[in-house]
Parts: structure tokens; C-alpha cells; sequence
């Protein structure tokens, strides 16, 4: 049969038979597929290592010593008469 020629219509209605089966059999697979990467996934979360928590750290500061003003001024203000 070329590829001009139409298929005949004993070829069609095995065409159409085998294509539900198909057609089934590829959507099992993809959600076979589907099923097990999903699995992969919840394995790779459950595997992953546990954080370390929250690490508190408490210091006491000492403050450094001040020394006294070199010079002190002291202003007055009046109020205008």
C-alpha cells in the first residue's frame, strides 16, 4: 500500500480497536510514573538532614571607662524684656 492509497476499512476499525488500548496503557504509565516520582519525593524530604535549632547566645557587656570633660561652658538665656 502506498502512502496515497486510503487504508481500508478493515485497516481503520483495527486501528480504532488497538487505540483505547493504547491510549490505557500509556495513561497507567504516566501515572505509574507520576505515583513513583512522587514517592522519590517524599523519600528525599524525609531523608534530608534535621536542622540544628536555634542556637541563644547570651554576653554581658562591660562599658568602657569615660573621662571626665576637658572643659565645661555653661550658657544663660534671658528672656527678652
Amino acid at each position: 500500500m502506498s502512502m496515497l492509497e486510503r487504508p481500508s476499512q478493515e485497516q481503520r476499525s483495527r486501528s480504532r480497536r488497538q487505540s483505547p488500548v493504547l491510549r490505557v496503557l500509556l495513561i497507567g504509565a504516566a501515572l505509574a510514573l507520576a505515583f513513583l516520582v512522587g514517592i522519590a519525593f517524599a523519600q528525599t524530604l524525609d531523608e534530608r538532614p534535621e536542622e540544628g535549632g536555634t542556637v541563644t547566645s547570651v554576653r554581658t557587656l562591660t562599658p568602657l571607662s569615660q573621662q571626665g570633660p576637658v572643659r565645661t561652658v555653661t550658657v544663660t538665656v534671658t528672656a527678652p524684656p
